[in-house]
């Protein structure tokens, strides 16, 4: 079943709030509101949004997670 963009809409709000209130990572934030409201981690993932999947990118590049992507300068 696909979500519906109001459902995809109000997870990337809340994942966005408790980043910027809580001072946490997006991976954090989204296993913290999973929980808070009783949503399977894997269900969640159809929820993110590529802003959301950027961010979680950045996030793991910065501790090492993925491996790093030469950027060309602009």
């Amino acid at each position: 079943m696909k979500p519906k963009l109001e459902e995809i809409e109000k997870f990337s709000r809340n994942i966005i709030e408790l980043v910027d209130k809580d001072n946490i990572g997006y991976i954090d934030a989204i296993t913290e509101y999973c929980e808070s409201i009783g949503l399977e981690v894997e269900l969640a993932a159809k929820l993110i949004t590529p802003f959301i999947i950027s961010k979680i990118s950045e996030e793991a590049r910065k501790n090492n997670l993925l491996e790093r992507v030469p950027v060309l300068p602009i």
